[in-house]
């Protein structure tokens, strides 16, 4: 029996790399799905039709992108979390991933339990946008607006949990102002209520908001990142502006259920990261002003857990509840 032990073990683990192997070999065997939690046209929607268009060629196999907006991304979530680990159905999700567990204490899926990052796609700065009708020209004008009248402003985001809700808290607290949240189901939408005045600031993504500022419908006061973003130089960072920990860095991410054979979590984290790697992918997140942003299995799952402690921390000191 002592010397069966070995041999057997030997064995099991011979039928286990071969069914990995026979797995990825397999994989993908049908059209790839990409759940994208917000609308059309939002930030974290152009990276996951960029990225899906390269994997799609690589694969041989259409990668077909889902809008599922609604409650922050969870809704999108939960569905991914339900579904097949089988690699053919994955979540494109962004920054708000991390900050959903903190504001959503009945959440129908354990985000670090039924989920597995597979690897972060791009960064990309949020971008403080008011109208160009307001008069504002810096970050401190719309500061000192919101302090003239203590709770008189509002702010847009795309979506209750999602990281422009986050980013703007973050940016409250540190700038000391009260302001009123309206959430929409994405930022086009958003958009449109900042061009048409009825919404007083939103920190957009820049991957949507680009057009509109170049084209002169938008007035751009402080970009979110640590360093100012390359498409937009003479736009100052919040901290440029004034506000120490102010910071913000808006990411994207390919995440999948949990329970998906190994074999083809490294398939698609090697195949997401050759588009990344690729000259027109790169071309086009940096007409967005987005910055491909790969990485391991582990590191992504390990940076998953440090922005859900970050994040949670922002939404104690800000009192946010998901809605």
């Amino acid at each position: 029996m002592k010397r069966t032990l070995p041999r057997l073990v030997t064995a099991l683990a011979g039928v286990f790399l071969v069914a990995g192997a026979s797995a990825q070999a397999q994989f993908p065997s049908k059209p790839i799905r990409f759940m994208v939690p917000f609308t059309a046209g939002s930030g974290t929607d152009i990276i996951a039709r960029t990225v899906g268009e390269a994997m799609s060629k690589s694969l041989g196999q259409p990668v077909v992108v889902e809008n599922r907006p609604g409650a922050g991304g969870t809704i999108a979530a939960a569905q991914v979390a339900r579904g097949e680990a089988d690699g053919h159905s994955l979540l494109i999700h962004s920054s708000g991933h991390a900050l959903n567990p903190a504001i959503y204490p009945n959440l129908s899926y354990d985000t670090l339990k039924d989920l597995t990052g597979i690897t972060a796609l791009a960064s990309l700065p949020n971008v403080m946008i008011v109208s160009p009708a307001r008069g504002w020209k810096t970050i401190n004008d719309a500061i000192a607006a919101a302090r003239a009248k203590p709770g008189a402003l509002n702010y847009a985001s795309a979506g209750t949990g999602s990281a422009t809700h986050l980013n703007a808290e973050k940016f409250k607290l540190r700038a000391g102002i009260d302001a009123v949240h309206v959430p929409f189901k994405g930022t086009p939408e958003a958009l449109t209520e900042i061009i048409g005045g009825r919404i007083d600031w939103f920190f957009a993504p820049l991957a949507s908001s680009l057009p509109m500022i170049r084209d002169g419908k938008l007035q751009a006061l402080a970009v979110s990142t640590p360093s100012r973003a390359p498409a937009l130089p003479d736009v100052p960072t919040t901290v440029e502006a004034g506000l120490a920990d102010s910071s913000y860095v808006f990411w994207v991410g390919m995440i999948a259920p949990s329970g998906m054979p190994a074999a083809i979590q490294q398939k698609l984290n090697d195949e997401a990261r050759k588009a990344l790697a690729s000259p027109e992918v790169r071309e086009r997140m940096a007409r967005a002003g987005a910055d491909p942003l790969p990485m391991s299995i582990a590191d992504f799952n390990a940076f998953i857990r440090a922005e859900m402690e970050s994040a949670a921390q922002i939404a104690k000191a800000a009192n946010l509840k998901g809605q």
